[in-house]
């Protein structure tokens, strides 16, 4: 009984997410092209909203004391489901674009609304030319003020768990000495995991971590920052999956 209900409430959420997601893509793509994406922070600020409102998740956001909101930060989270970037948007509480693949970027409408709004493109090819580009736009982006959302595990968890940060964003952070604010996204597997299309009822908490500064971090420390800041990252997410294992838990084979 219960799985068929899970099956029934998620119809009716993907059927009520998907004229969601177009419409107000439309309406803030076309704003962002008269306006200026960064004019349209309210805008995408509802749209998030409503786009965790549809799925039926609650939402909420711990801040640390010194967390403040006014800097630009190279922000720094667990990657889980196709809804990240809204739901860390929601805690940023300001401007901000995110690297994403470039192969995601050919993504109908989805690839134009990145694309607008300044995403960043990462080519899976990591050649020199592709990397200095990288660092272009990476600069650019922090330079004119605008939080970069990060998920440097590179692809999306299968079991819950924290996987393995990857150096280039650390490598960037040393390099230009921007902060590095770390975030935990807790519950988001819960209500949607990789290769499972069903939305599950879910609270959602985003704990925001101290920052940490890059003035004085030498290129040889970067291992131990990724390091530290992917074990700050886990905390929140682990100990929830101790306190309340996921239900149904995830395929033995990623467990």
């Amino acid at each position: 009984m219960r799985n068929a209900y899970l099956v029934i409430r998620s119809l009716i959420v993907w059927a009520m997410l998907g004229p969601i997601f177009f419409f107000s893509v439309t309406i803030l793509i076309t704003l962002a092209k008269i306006v200026g994406p960064p004019r349209t922070d309210r805008f995408v600020r509802f749209f998030s909203r409503l786009l965790l409102l549809g799925t039926g998740a609650s939402y909420r956001v711990y801040d640390v004391a010194n967390y403040d909101p006014k800097r630009t930060y190279i922000i720094v989270t667990n990657h889980v489901n196709i809804l990240d970037p809204f739901v860390i948007y929601l805690a940023t509480r300001k401007f901000a674009c995110g690297m994403e693949l470039e192969s995601h970027f050919k993504i109908p409408m989805y690839g134009l609304f990145m694309k607008v709004y300044g995403n960043v493109p990462v080519a899976v090819d990591k050649n020199t030319a592709n990397v200095r580009k990288v660092f272009r736009l990476t600069k650019e982006t922090l330079d004119r003020g605008i939080n970069l959302m990060v998920l440097p595990e590179g692809t999306r968890t299968r079991n819950g768990k924290v996987g393995e940060f990857n150096d280039g964003i650390f490598v960037m952070a040393q390099k230009f000495k921007y902060p590095i604010l770390p975030m935990s996204l807790v519950g988001a597997f819960q209500l949607k995991r990789k290769g499972d299309w069903m939305i599950r009822p879910s609270r959602i908490c985003v704990h925001v971590h101290d920052p940490i500064e890059m003035d004085n971090v030498n290129r040889e420390d970067i291992p131990a920052i990724r390091d530290k800041v992917r074990e700050i990252v886990a905390g929140p997410v682990h100990a929830e999956l101790i306190a309340h294992p996921i239900d149904p838990p995830p395929d033995p084979e990623f467990q």
